[in-house]
């Protein structure tokens, strides 16, 4: 198989992935009250661990050498930090701004992190690409109702979080061409659920839970996060990691179009342009990875 057509199979896989991560918003909109984010946050990760154990259990082992605990234990607290940061910067700033900081900000810390840990700078047309995609999702969060006042600890807890994000994908892509994409986030995802779940407990308090919550939160272990993200991380075995992370753009545009014609939303100009933007940043990111596949 030539180097465009891996390319072509990791960028169908994360945008597929992305598919399954805007129906997050939807779902958890559907959670009955009495149940933390926090405790939402823990749980998926709790459940996606299960999920990832049973695949590795029958995967074949990996070819050769120990395994890297140290870059996994890494990129599991990379998760965590994820999953806590974004929850609390949003709580802090506010749905609309704190999203658009930590999902905007993900796809520019990729590029620097690539370019001064890997040493591969992204080119002129991905950088392109990357902010407008950027920009047309902040225009879709923020949708013009919303002020950019927030506390300047909300505002950085976003940004750990965009940066965290960010770290785990480029971690990722090393650990899958070594262990296999079922044990790497086997490992780091259960890292993430056991530093996350004594926090969920901390600040969410005890866990209640009635039937309709679990049935949610089961989805989100199982889809949005398990399956999401073994289609990413096997992504991440054909395309570099910061087009990976930029092509995650794709997630708003799904929960656009669940906005609209599942909860019934009337979206504005602003957020259609804004979606305009992002498909149009998106197939420039995606025409780069193909050149570069050439």
């Amino acid at each position: 198989m030539t180097d465009s057509h891996h390319s072509t199979r990791g960028i169908a896989l994360v945008l597929l992935a992305a598919m399954l991560w805007g129906t997050t918003g939807t779902a958890q909109s559907l959670v009955p009250g009495g149940l933390s984010p926090y405790w939402i946050g823990a749980l998926r990760l709790v459940i996606a661990s299960g999920f990832f154990a049973v695949l590795a259990a029958r995967a074949a082992p990996p070819a050769r050498g120990g395994l890297p605990w140290g870059r996994l234990l890494l990129a599991g607290l990379c998760v965590a930090a994820y999953n806590l940061s974004f929850f609390a910067g949003v709580k802090q700033s506010g749905v609309a701004l704190g999203t658009a900081i930590a999902i905007g900000s993900g796809p520019i810390w990729a590029g620097l992190l690539q370019t001064v840990v890997q040493r591969r700078l992204p080119g002129a047309l991905w950088w392109l690409g990357t902010l407008i995609g950027v920009a047309g999702g902040a225009a879709m969060a923020l949708d013009g109702g919303t002020t950019l006042r927030a506390p300047l600890g909300g505002m950085a807890l976003c940004l750990l979080a965009g940066l965290s994000y960010a770290a785990y994908a480029l971690l990722n892509q090393g650990l899958v061409q070594h262990l296999g994409p079922a044990r790497t986030n086997l490992a780091v995802f259960g890292t993430a659920a056991v530093l996350s779940v004594p926090v969920a407990w901390a600040l969410g308090g005890a866990l209640h839970a009635s039937a309709g919550a679990w049935a949610v939160v089961l989805y989100l272990g199982l889809a949005s996060t398990g399956v999401a993200y073994l289609l990413f991380s096997t992504a991440l075995r054909h395309i570099s990691g910061a087009t990976g992370v930029t092509l995650a753009l794709a997630e708003p545009v799904t929960a656009f179009a669940l906005a609209v014609l599942v909860v019934g939303e009337r979206p504005s100009l602003m957020a259609c342009l804004g979606l305009g933007a992002v498909i149009g940043g998106l197939l420039i990111v995606i025409w780069a990875e193909l050149r570069g596949g050439r």
